[in-house]
């Protein structure tokens, strides 16, 4: 089969990675946790796959990697913790944290599909996630593929048995393709016959053809006991199952190795995939992917508003040749600033539109040289820029504008939004005017046509984790549970009430922390106190906030700075953010773009930039607020126990125009 690469999260010792490298797959990431399950995929893969540990790709803690910094792949492959979902366990699933955060690193997935936006995902765990909480638990799975990511979504309840394995092992499998455009024409394999029973498992007569399902503890049931899992009658004996004959059930291979004490190697198989069943089922995915790559790969019909709104604005330009810069309060008068504009592209299209005074377009294809010169009246007007405008305010979701594909193919250009996700500069214009003549000028855009736009989207990167001192860890499950309608402030109010105090230890990446550093040291601690803040009063106006600490005497401990410099270096902060900072990955100081342009609720447009550096702070410092994100999705607000016995609570920090 063609070759292709995979992650292969929540690794175990291996099952994914064994099926999809005899496949063709070349795995460029792997994360596992357990020690001892390390200390095996290790063992048995360093020859498979060299690079995944000379470049130190094999993770220990999925919450650890900022997704950003994961080398590019095709498909994700995840068997995430299922304890949270299992009939044997308590069964608290998302809000699982009395150990780590088991219950929730399904969102480290999220975040990592969000991220790096693969062609497909392989997921797999325990059938009672299906109707976990009434099927609440799955419905947010779905939901979140499907709508918030764009994915297809198939699942299904396979058996080890189903695909050769003499193991029942019923497991839900979950597949989904990026650009499926949700047909749902996918199909999961016909069955295959068992390629060998339990006799031949264990080289004697075995009065059951099909194995029970592998678990995790409860060895040494007695065999007629409605529990036993691991007891055999086996040439009229009673036998055990031992790693020899569990690597077997699952479709190890003979030369899989376990360097590890037998307990802790039944563990392994126990938690592991069934080897034969994943393979046959990354048979047909692959298939599958392979056929939509091999289609005509179009523009999609439907965009949510903000992708809707940059290419408003890349006509818009065209249209207006100019953009005025406006004040901190988005004000332009007869005395603005303004750019002139000569030429429009961005970082993700072929072509470059160059305007002149005369109202030509010339279209020139960056890679061929390719020409097209045509008139801006017979593409572009102000009313049918209007009606766009409309069409756009009135969309839901994601939505068509079949005016916006009219233009571009008049112009004989195709726009790919969101084609590198790691640049702050939607738009690149060649500017000029009496201050300054600027060449491939990048420029952010910030859309008020639909819901206000975000500074700082949230994701895992932007968790800041405190820990809890003075609490009882037998508060924890009264405290998670509290559900109300301010369950943060709720929540942190009743650390307090129990004597518990929050102590700043870090952004939860290390990729933040060293950002919020490069534009002050100060910056890490201060924003901790201002996320308390604003959870516990709802103090969300980033200055108000500021002004609500220095009122209660929480800014003493910066003892070398008065109220002003810690308002500059909020400033900058902010602006960093806006021109070249990202959440996810360590920040060399410059900015990919140097201004943004600001798509008011009208259509109208106005611009801010560096050239004009005060009313930019200004309206950065003055217009961005708090917000609250979901808490479920990115895994904050609630108590968590961690493997060294100590408390911890994590918020988040998203900013929002």
């Amino acid at each position: 089969m063609k070759r292709f690469k995979f992650v292969d999260l929540f690794a175990g010792i291996g099952g994914f990675h064994l099926a999809m490298h005899s496949l063709g797959g070349e795995c460029v990431f792997a994360s596992e946790i357990d020690t001892f399950a390390r200390k095996t995929y290790s063992h048995n893969f360093n020859k498979i796959s060299p690079d995944l540990f000379k470049n130190e790709l094999f993770n220990s803690d999925i919450r650890s990697i900022s997704p950003e910094n994961i080398p590019d792949f095709d498909i994700l492959c995840a068997g995430f913790p299922c304890q949270p979902f299992s009939q044997a366990g308590y069964k608290r699933g998302f809000d699982d944290t009395h150990k780590s955060e088991r219950g929730n690193l399904f969102f480290n997935i999220v975040d990592i599909i969000s991220a790096k936006k693969p062609k497909a995902f392989f997921l797999e765990n325990v059938r009672g996630i299906v109707n976990h909480d009434n099927g609440k638990t799955f419905s947010i799975i779905r939901d979140i593929l499907e709508n918030e990511l764009a994915y297809s979504f198939y699942y299904k309840i396979i058996q080890a048995s189903d695909y050769g394995l003499p193991q029942l092992r019923p497991r839900v499998y979950m597949i989904g393709f990026r650009d499926d455009n949700k047909i749902h024409s996918f199909e999961f394999p016909e069955k295959t016959p068992l390629k060998f029973n339990m006799s031949h498992v264990w080289g004697g007569d075995c009065s059951r053809e099909i194995g029970f399902t592998l678990r995790v503890g409860g060895r040494g049931s007695n065999i007629n006991d409605r529990r036993n899992w691991d007891s055999y009658l086996v040439d009229g004996q009673v036998k055990k199952i031992m790693p020899e004959q569990g690597k077997i059930m699952q479709g190890f291979p003979d030369d899989f190795e376990f360097p590890v004490p037998l307990s802790q190697a039944m563990k392994q198989i126990g938690n592991s995939v069934a080897v034969d069943a994943i393979r046959e089922c990354a048979k047909s995915l692959i298939k599958y992917m392979h056929n939509l790559e091999i289609k005509d790969q179009e523009m999609k019909i439907t965009k949510n508003k903000g992708e809707w709104s940059e290419l408003y604005t890349f006509f818009k330009i065209i249209n207006d040749r100019k953009l005025i810069l406006a004040n901190k309060n988005l004000e332009i008068s007869e005395n603005s600033n303004f750019f002139n504009v000569t030429k429009v592209t961005t970082l993700n299209i072929d072509e470059s539109c160059y305007l002149d005074d005369n109202d030509n377009i010339t279209i020139i294809n960056k890679k061929t040289g390719q020409k097209l010169e045509v008139l801006k009246q017979d593409i572009l007007d102000e009313s049918r820029l209007n009606h766009i405008v409309s069409l756009i305010k009135k969309g839901n979701q994601t939505f068509e504008v079949p005016e916006i594909y009219e233009i571009q193919n008049k112009l004989e250009i195709s726009i790919n939004n969101g084609g590198n996700s790691n640049q702050k500069a939607d738009i690149v214009l060649d500017i000029d005017n009496n201050q300054l003549n600027k060449k491939d000028e990048g420029f952010g855009i910030k859309s008020y046509l639909g819901s206000k736009p975000t500074l700082l989207n949230a994701s895992s990167n932007t968790n800041f984790i405190y820990e809890v001192h003075g609490l009882n860890i037998s508060h924890i499950d009264e405290i998670n549970s509290i559900d109300s309608r301010n369950k943060l402030k709720d929540r942190i109010d009743r650390i307090y009430e129990l004597n518990g105090k929050l102590v700043f230890v870090k952004a939860e990446k290390d990729s933040m922390t060293y950002n919020l550093n490069m534009v002050d040291s100060i910056i890490p601690e201060l924003i901790s106190k201002m996320l308390v803040e604003f959870y516990i009063s709802r103090t969300s106006s980033f200055s108000n906030n500021l002004s609500a600490l220095h009122v209660k005497n929480e800014l003493e401990y910066l003892k070398n700075e008065d109220l002003c410099s810690i308002q500059v270096k909020l400033k900058r902060l902010l602006v960093a953010v806006l021109l070249g900072l990202f959440s996810g990955q360590k920040w060399d100081g410059k900015y990919t773009a140097n201004g943004a342009i600001i798509i008011k609720e009208n259509g109208d447009q106005v611009g801010l930039h560096i050239i004009e550096i005060n009313e930019l702070e200004s309206y950065l410092f003055e217009n961005i607020k708090f917000d609250t994100p979901s808490t479920t999705r990115h895994r904050f607000g609630s108590l968590i126990v961690e493997n060294d016995g100590k408390i911890y609570f994590k918020l988040n920090l998203q900013l929002r125009f």
